[in-house]
C-alpha cells in the first residue's frame, strides 16, 4: 500500500516530520492504516477518503470511550478534509493471534472481554443513532440481496421481511447501551503488558441492544469460538448483570440477524469489491447462524431458511455457486 499523496505534510504539521510510513493493514471498509515510525516513538496513521469515508465518527466514540476509562486510541492530529487521522499505536498484540498462539490464555481473555461489555453496558448510550428496526431489517436483507442470487436462489422477499419483523419485536424494547458492533478478536488489542484490552474499529456504534457486541464476540466470523466456551461467557454474562432469559432471546436473534448480514456482506465483498478472501469464511458464519437458528424465538425466520435456502447451498458462495 502507497500511503496517501497528503500524508508527509500533515504528519509534517502534526510534528511527525522525520516518521517512516510503512504499511500496516487495509480492511473490508476504504480504510487503509499505516504505522508511523519516528525515532523513539510510533503512532498509526488511518486513511479514511472521504468522500467514502468520514473519520468524524470514529474521533467522537474515541474521546467518548476514553472519557470514561476505556482504552481507545489517543488522537493526536487529524485532518478531516484529506480523511487524515494520527492515533496512538496500541501495537501488534491482537487478542486474536494471542490466544491461537496460546491457548490457555483463551479463557481468561474472554472473560475479560465480557467483562469490558459489563462496564461499557453499565454507561448511559453515547450521543449516536439508534440502532432500530429499520437498520436491522435493512442489514438482514443483504443476505437476500447478495447471498441468494450468488447460489441462484430467488429468495421470498417478502416471507423473509414478515419473518425477521417477528422476531425481533421483543428485541427493540430494551433499554439501549453503546454497541460497538465489530467487536471480536481481531479488534481487541492487548496492551500495558496484556492486562488491558485496547479498542479498535468502533466507529459505526449505534445505540442498541446489549446483546449485540457479545454476539459480535462470541460468534465471531474471522476465528472458531467452541461452543462451551460461548456459553460460558453468555452464562457470565448473565450471572453479572442478572439478565434473565429475555436476554438469551435476544442475543440468539441478534445472532441470526447479524450472521446474516455477514453472510450477505461477505458475499458483496466479493462480487462488487473485488475482495475474494471473505466468501471462504462464509461456512463458520452459517455455522452460527444455524446454531441461533435453532432457539425456538427464531421459527418463523429458521422455516424461511428451510424454506428458501437448502442446506446444500449454505456455505461459501463462491464454491457453491461454481
Amino acid at each position: 500500500m502507497n500511503p496517501p499523496a497528503a500524508a508527509a505534510a500533515f504528519l509534517a504539521a502534526a510534528g511527525w516530520g522525520d516518521g517512516e510510513i510503512r504499511p500496516l493493514a487495509g480492511d473490508a471498509s476504504f480504510r487503509r492504516y499505516f504505522r508511523v515510525l519516528a525515532p523513539g516513538r510510533s503512532a498509526v496513521l488511518m486513511d479514511a477518503p472521504p468522500p467514502e469515508e468520514d473519520p468524524r465518527p470514529f474521533l467522537d466514540i474515541a474521546r467518548w470511550l476514553k472519557a470514561r476509562g476505556f482504552a481507545a486510541p489517543e488522537i493526536l492530529a487529524d485532518d478531516l478534509t484529506h480523511g487524515l487521522v494520527l492515533i496512538e499505536d496500541f501495537g501488534d498484540a491482537r487478542m486474536r493471534e494471542t490466544v491461537d498462539a496460546a491457548p490457555e490464555s483463551e479463557l481468561r481473555l474472554y472473560e475479560a472481554a465480557v467483562d469490558l461489555l459489563i462496564r461499557l453496558h453499565q454507561e448511559d448510550a453515547a450521543p449516536v443513532a439508534d440502532y432500530g428496526a429499520a437498520v436491522y431489517s435493512r442489514e438482514a436483507n443483504l443476505l437476500t440481496q447478495w447471498y441468494c442470487p450468488a447460489v441462484g436462489v430467488d429468495a421470498d422477499q417478502p416471507g423473509y421481511r414478515a419473518a425477521w419483523d417477528a422476531v425481533l419485536a421483543p428485541v427493540l424494547a430494551d433499554p439501549r447501551v453503546t454497541v460497538l458492533r465489530d467487536y471480536h478478536a481481531e479488534n481487541i488489542m492487548l496492551i500495558d503488558g496484556h492486562e488491558t484490552l485496547g479498542l479498535l474499529d468502533f466507529q459505526d456504534a449505534l445505540a442498541g441492544h446489549p446483546a449485540y457486541d457479545l454476539v459480535s464476540l462470541l460468534q465471531d466470523a474471522r476465528r472458531d469460538v467452541p461452543a462451551a466456551l460461548e456459553a460460558a461467557m453468555l452464562d457470565r454474562y448473565r450471572r453479572i448483570t442478572g439478565a434473565g432469559e429475555a436476554f438469551d432471546i435476544a442475543y440468539h436473534v441478534l445472532g441470526a440477524q447479524r450472521n446474516a448480514k455477514i453472510v450477505g456482506i461477505f458475499t458483496r465483498l466479493w462480487q462488487r469489491d473485488s475482495k475474494p478472501r471473505y466468501p471462504a469464511l462464509c461456512p463458520r458464519v452459517w455455522g452460527y447462524l444455524e446454531r441461533d437458528l435453532a432457539h425456538p424465538a427464531l421459527a418463523p425466520v429458521a422455516e424461511w431458511f428451510d424454506a428458501n435456502i437448502p442446506a446444500a447451498l449454505r456455505g461459501d458462495p463462491m464454491a457453491v455457486s461454481a
